[in-house]
């Protein structure tokens, strides 16, 4: 009775993780991550769009290995405010913590959303903005920003997917992606994949099938 016992607790880890392992992965794989904004932010869209100081939701819609789709959603993310094109940016050291970079506007003026970097993370989203405001913070902060032609906010997805991106510098003038994006060390870790995790699971199925059987014939031996 006791191995029995037994046999059925390894049983029901084995069916407990097969239903934990798809939803800790797609959490990573989105990114999703609740920030709240203290004052009013300045975020890619329509000319300069401004999200008011309160709570709002981050989270990768679409992820490429040259550019990433995060859309910005209200706090229970009935809304999307907007929908952001991202080039992966490195940096030298991952954090515990949300990291959320922006670039210095003139006093009385909202910041205006640069980075975002996720938990445990080396590689982080700096955000791309319509070519026309682009050249407006480039020229206000005295750096190059990442810029694209296409309105951002009316673009859909797909659009968003093969936009050309380029970085402009306060003279308007078009310089080097690695101008604004730092390029990882050469003995860095590739890109992360973004695999399914259905192999997995299909292992842990037969895991807990090979369980179940060989449970059956050891009840029918011990009748």
């Amino acid at each position: 009775m006791k191995l029995f016992k037994m046999f059925a607790s390894v049983l029901f880890l084995v069916v407990l993780c097969v239903l934990v392992v798809p939803t800790a992965t797609a959490d990573d794989w989105n990114k999703e991550t609740v920030i709240s904004f203290s004052g009013p932010v300045e975020v890619p869209g329509v000319g300069a769009q401004t999200l008011p100081a309160g709570t709002y939701v981050f989270k990768i819609l679409d992820s490429q290995s040259n550019r990433h789709i995060v859309q910005i959603f209200n706090q229970d993310k009935t809304h999307v405010f907007t929908t952001i094109l991202a080039i992966p940016n490195y940096r030298l050291h991952a954090t515990d913590k949300t990291v959320i970079t922006f670039r210095e506007r003139p006093a009385g003026q909202p910041e205006a959303l640069r980075a975002w970097f996720y938990p445990g993370h080396e590689w982080g989203e700096e955000f791309v903005y319509a070519k026309p405001r682009a050249l407006e913070l480039a020229k206000e902060t005295n750096e190059p920003v990442l810029a694209t032609p296409i309105e951002l906010a009316a673009a859909p997805v797909e659009a968003l997917k093969t936009a050309p991106v380029e970085a402009v510098d306060p003279k308007g003038e078009p310089v080097e992606l690695a101008a604004v994006v730092e390029p990882p060390p050469m003995t860095a870790a590739p890109l992360p994949q973004t695999a399914s995790p259905l192999p997995l699971i299909g292992l842990i199925g037969l895991l807990t099938l090979g369980a179940g059987i060989a449970l059956s014939a050891f009840s029918k031996r011990a009748a």
